[in-house]
């Protein structure tokens, strides 16, 4: 989603995670959503274990009530191409809250919402708490006042789960960043390495739309996962680890994300070979069988050793970032996907009708702006569909069982600055919301 702001940052980051939610309603019900975007993964069994037909949309909206716009958000989005001259004439209206009377027959926002809670499909995000509130606040309901309340209107609304490729990157497949474009970038590249192999892969269908629709399609080309295009000068330490930079394109590092990934998988790859040497040298010595060495059995997720860190934990280090962000406010005011705030999409190159003197230009900088409107909620949901569905390959998963897609990651919220997720779930000490149990049954015809 593009949001038109998000209010106080340092408060969207409390630790007590009761009183970060209270933040987050407040944001939701005093800001507005610019765009919507919506991927939907269908399974075709017929043509493979893993393949799927994709659809993809991006829906403008324009919220019919008063809300708070921010500077730095409309700021960051002119940058990146939002058309605030579409959105206003031609922006899809919507209202916040309650049903304004019967609402179940009018083609609306609200109307798309409940037909999604109807399909009992899995939701997957990407840190997605944000998303759940501004998503309950602006297309269903009224937020109730506690989390409890909250979590269990939740699971009656997405019954398969809900999903967010946040945690899943960092926690369960354990890449050493988990902002999106790295998630869906490092999944991409993957892929392509099983499909060479032969092993089982992901496999996209993509519909074939008639030319009559063609003012209405955006189409974006992604490199080759196997092309790349690395830059002399060195990578940006800060960007790598977290998807954001104070400098963003003034930055005089690299913001490549295939360049990021190569360097870590070559630094991977070294500590492999410097493990297996310690281990062999220690086994000769004392003459024990092989075990796995401390760096194969934390817990935790890995992490990335950025300057200035020093021996913090991964925790300290993001909770620091983040308050930094909220202090320096010429950073992103806009993007949520990341641990802290923005997130630059520079890895892919634009529309395909771009002239070629545009794409040199491009390349010659090593972090263009993407002003010619690559930036997409859409394209959000697609790389955060994507993620999910590669995760699910690598897991060697049952699409089509009965029991949650995946149990590690069934109804689990990424919450930033924490070593544990937001359980999604309903408690024996909490109750339904008087609005959801209304929308309940309109949802499902009961009187």
């Amino acid at each position: 989603m593009e949001l038109s702001g998000l209010g106080d940052r340092k408060s969207l980051l409390n630790q007590c995670i009761e009183e970060r939610y209270k933040a987050v309603c407040h944001a939701a019900r005093t800001r507005s959503v610019l765009s919507l975007g919506l991927a939907c993964f269908k399974q075709q069994p017929e043509k493979g274990e893993h393949s799927y037909l994709v659809q993809v949309f991006n829906l403008t909206l324009l919220c019919t009530e008063e809300y708070v716009i921010e500077p730095k958000s409309v700021q960051f989005l002119v940058q990146h191409g939002f058309n605030f001259n579409r959105q206003y004439a031609q922006g899809i209206p919507y209202h916040k809250g309650n049903d304004k009377g019967d609402e179940s027959q009018s083609q609306s926002v609200r109307t798309l919402f409940l037909e999604l809670i109807r399909a009992r499909r899995p939701l997957v995000l990407h840190n997605g708490l944000i998303d759940l509130v501004f998503l309950y606040q602006n297309f269903y309901a009224h937020l109730p006042e506690n989390l409890g309340t909250f979590t269990a209107d939740l699971c009656e609304m997405f019954p398969a789960g809900i999903y967010d490729t946040k945690y899943a990157a960092e926690f369960h497949v354990r890449f050493v960043a988990s902002y999106l474009e790295y998630a869906f970038r490092k999944c991409e590249r993957e892929n392509e390495k099983q499909r060479a192999a032969g092993s089982p892969h992901l496999i996209l269908e993509f519909c074939s739309y008639p030319s009559s629709m063609r003012a209405h399609i955006d189409y974006r080309c992604c490199m080759s996962p196997t092309t790349h295009h690395p830059h002399p000068t060195s990578i940006c330490d800060k960007f790598s680890a977290y998807g954001w930079c104070p400098l963003g394109p003034q930055c005089p590092r690299s913001h490549n994300i295939d360049l990021i990934i190569d360097t870590d998988e070559a630094v991977a790859e070294d500590k492999r070979r410097r493990r297996r040497r310690k281990e062999k040298r220690r086994r000769a010595l004392m003459n024990q069988p092989e075990t796995k060495t401390c760096g194969e059995t934390e817990d935790g997720p890995p992490t990335k050793q950025v300057c200035g860190d020093g021996a913090m934990k991964a925790e300290e280090t993001e909770q620091k970032v983040a308050e930094d962000l909220a202090k320096d406010q010429s950073g992103c005011e806009q993007d949520h996907k990341n641990d802290v705030g923005m997130e630059l999409k520079t890895a892919q190159p634009g529309i395909t009708d771009m002239t070629s003197s545009e794409v040199a230009g491009r390349q010659a900088s090593p972090n263009p702006v993407p002003g010619d409107g690559l930036h997409r909620a859409g394209f959000d949901a697609f790389m955060t569909g994507y993620v999910m569905a590669f995760v699910g390959v690598s897991q060697e998963l049952q699409p089509c069982s009965s029991e949650p897609w995946l149990p590690e990651c069934h109804n689990k919220v990424y919450l930033s600055g924490k070593a544990v997720p937001l359980i999604v779930a309903k408690s024996q000490f909490s109750h339904s919301s008087k609005a959801h149990n209304q929308k309940m049954k309109l949802a499902w015809g009961k009187s």
